[in-house]
């Protein structure tokens, strides 16, 4: 099987053009099964050992919805190998996936995001790692780009006169998102102090492209300052981002550009955050509310 993976992994790599991160995930999911499945020919893998597998990932006490990215795995790598003609018929097809718990994702309001950007004070104005910080919760904040799309900006994919960012997507994607005034003075105010000829927008302390753990590191050191409640993570920016635009009466299918989402329903998820605005729109507008 382990040769399998690897074929697959290299079409997920060079024809689907997935990133390192979600490589890293497919041959995680890939290799738990093999290690379930053990030196079996692959083409003993039927419905009965699917179903055997899956108790074991609900005897582990594992969350529905890592249950259902296993099994997704899965399917994507069957559907490969029976195209491809190393087995002549997919054992997924019939295979259903367990019901997901609906989580509506955590967000602030514009009060708790503005607390948080302004814990941000800089020591004095050589202190590098303060402005780098307030340039990442602005951007953040301002284009509601995936913590992996911030990591991967580069100093040229910032147009600070039209004020707009080049970012790279999932699947390599580009687009390109509008980045507000704060942002590009607050990136301008990093770079002016910044002492390093690399591209890379954001450096960590050793003066390298900072990583997805020091962006979420940072971002959770200026949550924990502003005091901020319990429950709320560093990708809660992203969704106050999405929350934000849709209460003050975006589209839904610009803030679906916006955050580079391929599908509308899962933009779709954040309509359900709307709905105290709605409420309080309903009761000052109807007459009978």
């Amino acid at each position: 099987m382990e040769r399998y993976i690897e074929k697959f992994r290299r079409y997920l790599e060079i024809e689907k053009n997935y990133s390192p991160h979600t490589l890293l995930n497919y041959t995680l999911d890939l290799e738990d099964f093999q290690a379930f499945f053990s030196a079996q020919p692959i083409e003993g893998a039927d419905y009965l050992v699917f179903r055997k597998y899956l108790a074991t990932l609900k005897e582990k006490n594992m969350q529905s919805r890592t249950i259902a990215r296993r099994l997704s795995s899965l399917r994507s790598f069957f559907k490969f190998l029976t195209r491809e003609g190393y087995i002549k018929a997919n054992p997924m097809l019939s295979l259903s996936s367990p019901k997901l718990d609906k989580h509506l994702p955590q967000f602030l309001t514009e009060e708790e995001v503005m607390k948080v950007i302004n814990a941000v004070i800089p020591k004095s104005g050589h202190d590098n790692l303060s402005f780098r910080n307030r340039a990442i919760l602005e951007t953040f904040y301002s284009t509601g780009v995936r913590i992996s799309e911030l990591v991967g900006l580069n100093i040229d994919d910032i147009d600070f006169i039209s004020c707009v960012a080049k970012v790279r997507g999932k699947g390599k994607k580009e687009r390109m998102v509008p980045i507000g005034d704060h942002a590009i003075k607050a990136i301008q105010e990093y770079l002016l102090i910044r002492d390093n000829p690399e591209n890379a927008l954001f450096l960590n302390r050793s003066g390298r492209r900072i990583t997805d753990r020091g962006v979420r590191d940072a971002v959770g050191k200026y949550l924990h300052l502003a005091s901020i409640r319990q429950g709320v993570s560093p990708h809660s920016l992203r969704h106050s981002f999405a929350t934000h635009l849709l209460n003050r009466g975006a589209d839904l299918r610009s803030v679906q550009e916006l955050l580079g989402h391929a599908n509308l329903s899962t933009t779709q998820i954040y309509t359900h955050l709307t709905t105290d605005r709605l409420k309080k729109v309903y009761d000052k507008a109807h007459p009978r509310a």
